[in-house]
């Protein structure tokens, strides 16, 4: 489809954290706390990574320097609002603090993202969440510093403006948006994925892919009616600089993904998937996500008794990067025809040796790509092996539409038909 806004934009954004990268970096972690002038410091973690150990030593290290630390395992996996109000009232309790640092996957960042946000600003938690569930509410002053120290090769958490979480009540998965969210520095060690299981490796690895490809595929920032300076969001479309991130990304999972998968051990694979995941945040950080990660909210969100492996046995839950990937071949199907180049570049980019096995359907390759690799890493065959049948389509659609600000991104004008045919087909993937 061509865009044809009357007035086209020129301008994108770009925004990113410091970073800090390689084995030993999580080491350093007060040494830069000290040199924001940090004092009285929150470590914001989940009961799983604090069994590792790696919270408790990068709060050794921060006490090191000088400073206080305090260890919260307060972060429940996949947040609710319900569990970012525990995490808030516990932060409130023990506080104050000046400066806050996540370790853990998406979740942990994200709660650290919440509590930093409601302690310093001071509203309600419902006040920032995205329209139309919340009010939308913009921060009114600058947060405390966040340091965010991903435990998980996926999320791309400590690059982004967003906080993602599961409103109980309306059993949908929505978020909070404000470039005042991103970290100001992300730590990224690779020592702490090691005792990632695999499992978990698949689901936040096929996060790491869907953030790129949906970066990659974007709609244009040029396509945009221009805005005025003060209109301006995290999520521009795609653009030159996130384009080179994108690329990246997919490269590197090429080769390490089914890697990292097979054999956790494999440090350089570990490697590798961090620096994907960490390209990958840098890039749909600014493009932004689209109808992927827009149906991905709903699937999550109204889960009923799927129990993942590498994940609690006790809780049912459709992990984030898993309810991305569910539909995301049928999905690429879809908007194949808004850029047929980009999408068979993107195919290549991730299987290199594939070749042009389906010239005579361009169509498919993308979608053939993704659904081998799904098969290979141990995906669910589909929305049906989560549970869900053709009688909850409408219910799914329902919870996607309400992702306008990730729909916005989307390289095709997309409504609640095509949602539907999306979902159909992606109730089983492969025979």
């Amino acid at each position: 489809m061509t865009w044809s806004p009357a007035h086209p934009e020129t301008v994108f954004t770009y925004g990113a954290p410091q970073l800090k990268f390689g084995p030993g970096a999580a080491d350093e972690i007060g040494h830069d706390l000290a040199a924001m002038g940090a004092s009285r410091v929150l470590v914001v973690t989940d009961a799983g990574v604090a069994a590792t150990g790696w919270p408790d030593r990068v709060a050794v290290g921060i006490r090191a320097s000088g400073l206080e630390a305090v260890v919260q395992a307060s972060a429940h996996v996949e947040p609710t609002d319900a569990s970012l109000l525990a995490a808030i009232g516990q932060a409130r309790d023990a506080g104050p603090f000046d400066a806050f640092v996540a370790v853990g996957g998406g979740s942990s960042i994200d709660t650290a993202k919440a509590v930093d946000l409601v302690l310093t600003d001071d509203g309600q938690l419902l006040d920032y969440v995205n329209a139309p569930i919340g009010a939308g509410r913009a921060p009114s002053r600058p947060l405390a510093p966040l340091v965010a120290v991903p435990t998980t090769t996926g999320t791309g958490a400590e690059s982004t403006t967003i906080c993602v979480l599961d409103v109980l009540d309306l059993k949908v998965k929505t978020g909070i948006s404000h470039v005042r969210l991103r970290p100001v520095l992300a730590v990224v060690d690779p020592r702490l994925t090691q005792s990632q299981p695999a499992g978990v490796t698949a689901s936040a690895g096929m996060d790491i892919l869907c953030h790129a490809l949906e970066s990659w595929t974007a709609r244009p920032y040029t396509s945009y009616e221009r805005k005025q300076p003060g209109e301006r969001v995290p999520y521009c479309g795609s653009n030159p600089i996130s384009d080179l991130w994108a690329e990246r990304s997919m490269s590197l999972l090429a080769k390490a993904f089914r890697t990292a998968v097979r054999d956790g051990s494999d440090e350089g694979a570990r490697g590798e998937m961090a620096l994907a995941a960490t390209f990958a945040g840098l890039g749909f950080g600014n493009a932004g996500v689209h109808v992927p990660h827009a149906n991905a909210y709903p699937i999550a969100g109204r889960v009923r008794d799927f129990r993942p492996d590498g994940y609690s046995p006790d809780e049912a839950m459709v992990p984030h990067g898993m309810a991305v990937a569910l539909t995301a071949p049928e999905a690429f199907r879809w908007t194949f025809e808004a850029d047929p180049d980009r999408h068979l570049a993107a195919a290549r980019l991730l299987d290199p040796g594939r070749g042009d096995r389906w010239a005579s359907a361009p169509r498919d390759v993308l979608p053939g790509v993704l659904v081998d690799l799904m098969r290979d890493i141990g995906m669910p065959n589909g929305l049906q092996a989560v549970g869900y049948g053709e009688g909850d389509v409408d219910d799914l659609v329902e919870g996607a539409l309400a992702q306008q600000r990730l729909l916005a991104t989307s390289p095709r004008e997309v409504g609640a038909d095509d949602l539907a045919a999306i979902m159909s087909r992606s109730m089983q993937l492969w025979e």
